[in-house]
């Protein structure tokens, strides 16, 4: 009877214990990673900040980025670095800066130039002119231009200019940093800043709280998506932009990256992902990000994607809006 009664618990035990695994695993997050990427530099309002407000925010954002040890490429709008002509060498400094800090740049066009609207001459005309600065600033530091940046992620209307376009880049000795994820930070940016300017510490406090927010709901709707569409969650990459908010709060934005279960790796990793060599074949009026292109190129559109605050969306379109 003994020997019963201990057999019973022990095996009601190993089933606890296998209960517990099983419950684990469950609850256990996928393995995730994710590139960090920032545009618009040497900074998304640069046209309403001096050279000194742009090197003050350069060094905020790179001094948490080496504090979080998290990797990152930059991409440039050359034009902003010519928007006050005495402050021409102060603004390459603190492009320059990232490069200093061992950051890699990337080209965004000079003019932020959007290849929808302004047609395939243009948009190649804005690439070339866009890489001048930057090329010289990566050759003193024994770099190369590797990466390229669509502005509002416009990949082209029609699939020959996309490919036309595709190729030139090529040619040029471009990778496109395709994006996965995109939170609309510049939107918040804006608001931000304005708050900022006014001194109201309890909006900026709430601006903050509602980029985080909406952050949380847009990965929780891609990694669900990206588990639906490709059966895994790929190396993703993030769209972030140069601007006070992310200066003064990415290091919140990494917390929650990181309580997610990320790990944080470089845009070269990232692209070695088999999703990037999916077959892509996305046009539109408006770009959108990478895991919408393999959607809709494999007939499975989006549904139902997150949408920013209109709250915000309506603060942010009665602020006057820099230059991109």
């Amino acid at each position: 009877m003994k020997f019963f009664l201990e057999f019973v618990s022990a095996t009601c035990a190993l089933l606890l214990a296998a209960t517990g695994l099983a419950s684990g695993a469950a609850d256990a997050q996928p393995e995730r990673a994710i590139a960090i990427t920032i545009d618009d530099l040497p900074a998304g309002a640069a046209n309403f900040m001096t050279a000194a407000e742009i090197t003050s925010m350069t060094t905020k954002l790179l001094a948490t980025l080496k504090e979080n040890k998290v990797p990152a490429v930059g991409f440039v709008n050359e034009r902003k670095l010519f928007f006050r002509w005495n402050e021409v060498n102060e603004r390459i400094a603190a492009l320059n800066m990232w490069l200093d800090a061992g950051f890699e740049l990337g080209n965004h066009t000079y003019a932020h130039t959007s290849l929808n609207r302004a047609g395939l001459k243009e948009f190649e005309e804005s690439v070339i002119q866009g890489e001048t600065v930057t090329r010289l600033l990566q050759a003193q530091h024994k770099m190369t231009m590797r990466y390229f940046r669509h502005p509002y992620l416009d990949t082209g209307r029609d699939l020959q200019t996309r490919r036309e376009a595709e190729a030139f880049l090529v040619s040029r000795g471009y990778r496109i940093a395709p994006v996965t994820m995109d939170a609309w930070d510049w939107m918040f940016a804006r608001v931000y800043d304005d708050a900022r300017k006014r001194g109201d510490v309890a909006a900026q406090t709430e601006v903050v709280k509602s980029y985080l927010n909406y952050t949380t709901l847009v990965f929780d709707y891609y990694e669900k998506f990206s588990r639906d569409l490709l059966g895994y969650e790929p190396k993703q990459i993030l769209l972030l932009h140069g601007n006070n908010l992310e200066a003064e709060h990415i290091g919140e934005l990494f917390d929650l990256l990181r309580k997610r279960g990320y790990r944080f790796v470089t845009l070269q990793d990232a692209l070695s992902d088999q999703a990037y060599s999916l077959p892509d074949t996305f046009v539109a009026e408006e770009g959108s990000n990478w895991l919408d292109h393999w959607a809709i190129s494999l007939g499975k559109p989006p549904l139902h994607s997150p949408e920013a605050p209109q709250a915000m969306i309506d603060r942010a379109n009665a602020i006057p809006q820099p230059q991109p």
